[in-house]
């Protein structure tokens, strides 16, 4: 049975300058290190984990280019989160868009590492907040 995300993990060349980049986003620092190769952060209303691994730890071909699935991360003002991450060097990967008839409003960008980075406004995620527990 599928029980949530534990961890989502990004590939970056320069581990360091992209600890630092998500450290200023988040505005905390990384709560778990392993120098050289990983960092990890825990964010939001669930401790979900973002985990950083150096490149050089990566599959072959897995960081050749954006690619692959988009985790979205539900945030309350979603034209300020895009903003605030397109001034720090990401790049708008999927503008700021409808889904559902416009129940669900995405956006995603590419951090400056290469990894793609999704943001939505999603008003299931605030009923399970809301709830205190999952919905089954």
């Amino acid at each position: 049975m599928f029980r949530g995300f534990a961890t989502l993990n990004f590939y970056a060349d320069d581990l360091e300058a992209a600890k630092s980049w998500y450290a200023e986003l988040f505005g905390i620092p990384p709560y778990y290190e392993v120098p050289g190769g990983y960092a990890e952060f825990r964010i939001g209303d669930y401790q979900h984990e973002l985990g950083l691994i150096n490149s050089r730890y990566a599959p072959a071909g897995a960081t050749d280019g954006p690619a692959g699935a988009i985790t979205y991360w539900h945030v309350d003002d979603l034209q300020a989160t895009l903003d605030r991450l397109l001034s720090m060097g990401a790049k708008e990967y999927q503008p700021i868009t409808a889904q559902g008839g416009g129940t669900f409003i995405t956006a995603s960008v590419v951090d400056p590492f290469g990894n793609i980075l999704g943001i939505m406004r999603n008003p299931h995620y605030l009923d399970v907040l809301a709830d205190g527990v999952p919905k089954k």
